[in-house]
């Protein structure tokens, strides 16, 4: 269906937002011709060998680029938008200033929608825009660069802490929806910033395409959480690419609990002393395939890196998890640990996990560790015998497995909705919210 969005793009290209720029033009053909030639990722592909998407081939997704009034369920709204937070909210791809809240922003943080940005500000966004991550990464970073019809700018300026969260709240509220978005993060020398990227909507198929990137300046500091709890039937990518000056720290939390093929990249490209702390954790149920795609490089001396990234599976999930370490010939004075560890709750489930350690460096601390099984008998035995039944044994063990990885965020009210989350998608008897 290639050919399909090439005729769309040049009926709707005009619509895109940035098109009075030379160079965004320049930018969106050269990636339009990058995706015309690879076309969508195929098995073929060794980082994309576990993850089949020719479901997304034989559907026909469709913008929503032309202006018009949506409505967003209010009880929807009110369930995701978190508070005491500054809030974008884009619907179908497109930013609704209407439904959004910037209240308290002071005039040195600059917080546009990208249409906008790419209007009052072409100059600084060129700087940046993709800077972090290239057509050649593959061809939906190609199909997102072309497409894209929205986002988040984000540019703290030096020295600059930003005491509210910002969330980026994206619905869908079509079936058949093409959503393409595109988020800059810019967090400049000795500043400090929490994101938090959510993505819901509806329970019908749709595509989500989202591209995140990360400018973490000297000594700079972001935490970025992104929760993926998008419909059934929705199919998602979303890629998050990092660039860190030195001494700069850089954590994510990455939340996959939603759609029916769901694939999350996360790279990030170390400085000198810089840090940084990937976790993440992914939940599948009926038919879901959850596909997580990481890779670190440690590109100069003395960065440190940590992560660990859990799943847990039920009935006939698929989890995928591919993790790399790369480490430079000048890293030297690396540290680096990965882990990945996997729950199978049944035996139709299953887990794809393919740790790798690329050093080029002879002064490098680097390990990594994979496990892969069901919950342990002699744990449901303990509980027993301490007259709890096997059916709440097994549900206290399967939630105190993934909420190591919840109680790592430190925003209460983004907790409390990754609580809900787990007890949303996991038999509830037996364990009571206020334990976790």
């Amino acid at each position: 269906m290639v050919s399909h969005y090439i005729a769309e793009y040049e009926k709707t290209a005009d619509l895109l937002p940035g098109q009075t720029s030379d160079w965004l033009k320049k930018l969106r053909a050269e990636a339009l011709s990058c995706f015309s030639e690879k076309g969508f990722p195929s098995l073929r592909e060794e980082e994309w060998r576990y993850t089949n998407i020719s479901g997304i081939e034989k559907k026909l997704f469709t913008a929503q680029l032309s202006e018009q009034v949506v409505t967003v369920d209010d009880a929807l709204l009110n369930k995701y938008r978190l508070n005491d937070t500054l809030t974008m909210v884009l619907v179908n791809g497109r930013y609704a200033k209407e439904l959004s809240s910037l209240e308290g922003l002071t005039d040195d943080v600059c917080i546009l929608g990208m249409a906008d940005a790419l209007e009052q500000k072409p100059e600084l966004l060129e700087q940046y825009l993709s800077k972090a991550v290239g057509n050649e990464e593959h061809s939906f970073v190609a199909f997102n660069t072309a497409w894209f019809s929205d986002g988040l700018f984000v540019y703290v300026p030096a020295n600059k802490i930003i005491d509210k969260p910002i969330q980026l709240l994206n619905i869908v509220t079509q079936a058949e929806c093409l959503t393409t978005i595109r988020n800059v993060l810019v967090v400049d020398e000795m500043a400090e910033v929490n994101v938090i990227e959510t993505f819901v909507g509806v329970d019908e198929s749709y595509l989500t395409a989202a591209v995140t990137e990360v400018f973490v300046g000297k000594n700079a500091s972001l935490t970025l959480h992104k929760m993926q709890s998008e419909g059934d039937k929705a199919y998602h990518f979303g890629g998050t690419y990092v660039k860190q000056a030195r001494d700069s720290r850089f954590n994510h939390h990455n939340f996959a609990f939603g759609g029916l093929l769901a694939r999350n990249d996360v790279h990030t490209d170390l400085e000198f002393a810089s840090e940084c702390e990937l976790n993440g954790l992914y939940l599948g149920i009926k038919r879901q395939h959850i596909d997580n795609h990481t890779r670190i490089n440690h590109l100069k001396p003395h960065a440190i890196s940590r992560e660990l990234y859990k799943g847990v599976l039920n009935q006939r999930a698929r989890g995928v998890f591919q993790g790399m370490v790369f480490v430079a010939e000048d890293a030297q004075k690396t540290d680096s640990v990965m882990n990945n560890r996997n729950l199978l709750l049944s035996n139709d489930a299953e887990a794809d996990t393919k740790p790798q350690l690329e050093i080029y460096a002879d002064d490098v601390k680097c390990a990594h560790g994979v496990t892969v099984g069901q919950l342990d008998e002699k744990s449901i035995f303990y509980l027993q015998s301490r007259c709890i039944d096997e059916e709440t044994a097994r549900n206290m063990l399967t939630f105190a497995f993934a909420n190591e990885m919840v109680d790592k965020v430190k925003l209460k009210g983004l907790r409390e909705m990754l609580l809900e989350q787990l007890l949303k998608r996991f038999p509830q008897v037996g364990v009571d919210k206020e334990w976790l």
